[in-house]
């Protein structure tokens, strides 16, 4: 059973400074050895491919890495390994004449929408693309697509990024959602988790605005981010524990530093030498991932031997942890340096 985060042993302040270097170092490598996973199929427009396997991990790298890039000094090697990443998934959609494609092929969409936003996010701009969408987003259906309130929000953002006047209010949006309603914190599971870190990525545009965070969230979320994720380190969902953990990184004001000294240490022990990270269940070793029928494909560089996971099974959970580890990184050693500050300047 994985210690909880009220009584994990040895955790002291600074515990998750001590882990966040090595844990995202190694979760973005695992993402740069592993490209391969992330390329575009030659049928990628067919109808019947398969979004969630081809465009939906692609568009999650380069969101992630956006926010990653954003969170990282400019002279450090994960600064350059998230641009290198960024530039990568851009190439694989033609630096959007792809998305304009499927734009133009689904116009009743939102996910070409969003991933071409993504890019736009760090500053990469396609104009047909935005012509097109320019188009759509002042027709009737676009003003009224239906969506679940998170999902909507994530397109508000995206339009946010894009430079288009949003097609609804935000606030009324969110008030819809699972947590502007401060639901019950007992009613809170898998679904209803999801739900919840994706309105705060999208209301704080990938945790990058924490002051957009409305201040009666913030302080549902610093009351009852403990025992969500202490639920989720028992049942092992180190991929929601991750979101939470991106979360928490996210919330205006101090960050919340011993709920990150207690569970840090926990997630940077389930990662695999290699950087994975497991969606959910019992993590394996190295040694068994070598007797185990791992697809050729999730075969370390150099000889290394097999990761432990199938590609499919941990690359949204391995990215997870990058994000979350630079967020909560970025956050915790401002915290530090501000701290530091203030007690030279009371001192003098």
């Amino acid at each position: 059973m994985t210690a909880s985060v009220a009584t994990a042993p040895g955790v002291t302040a600074g515990t998750a400074l001590s882990v966040l270097p090595a844990v995202l170092r190694k979760a973005l490598g695992w993402a740069d050895a592993h490209r391969a996973g992330f390329v575009l199929p030659p049928d990628v427009l067919d109808p019947h491919a398969e979004v969630n396997r081809t465009l939906k991990p692609l568009g999650e790298l380069a969101q992630l890495c956006t926010t990653i890039r954003r969170s990282t000094a400019p002279d450090t090697p994960e600064h350059r390994v998230a641009g290198d990443l960024i530039t990568f998934a851009w190439d694989q959609v033609h630096a959007g004449d792809l998305l304009l494609e499927l734009l133009r092929g689904e116009p009743f969409a939102a996910y070409p929408y969003e991933i071409y936003a993504a890019f736009a996010g760090h500053g990469l701009r396609n104009e047909g693309f935005e012509r097109l969408a320019g188009t759509l987003e002042g027709t009737r259906g676009w003003a009224h697509i239906e969506q679940h309130a998170n999902r909507q929000l994530g397109l508000i953002n995206s339009e946010r990024r894009v430079g288009a006047g949003p097609h609804a209010d935000a606030g009324e949006v969110l008030a819809r959602t699972w947590l502007g309603g401060l639901s019950e914190p007992w009613m809170f599971e898998g679904p209803s988790g999801y739900a919840l870190t994706h309105t705060v990525f999208h209301i704080t545009d990938w945790c990058c605005v924490p002051e957009w965070m409305p201040a009666h969230i913030d302080a549902y979320l610093r009351a009852w981010l403990p025992p969500w994720i202490d639920g989720c380190l028992e049942s092992l969902q180190w991929d929601l524990t991750g979101e939470l953990l991106a979360v928490a990184a996210a919330l205006p004001g101090p960050p919340p530093t011993d709920l990150l000294d207690a569970v840090w240490p926990a997630l940077a022990a389930a990662q695999a030498p290699s950087g994975a990270v497991p969606e959910t269940g019992p993590t394996v070793s190295p040694e068994q991932a070598s007797h185990a029928d791992v697809p050729p494909e999730t075969a370390r560089p150099g000889g290394a031997g097999p990761d432990p996971y199938p590609f499919l099974a941990c690359y949204h959970s391995t990215l997870v942890t990058a994000f979350a580890a630079a967020l909560s990184l970025k956050r915790l050693t401002t915290h530090r340096a501000d701290a530091a500050a203030a007690d030279t300047g009371a001192a003098v």
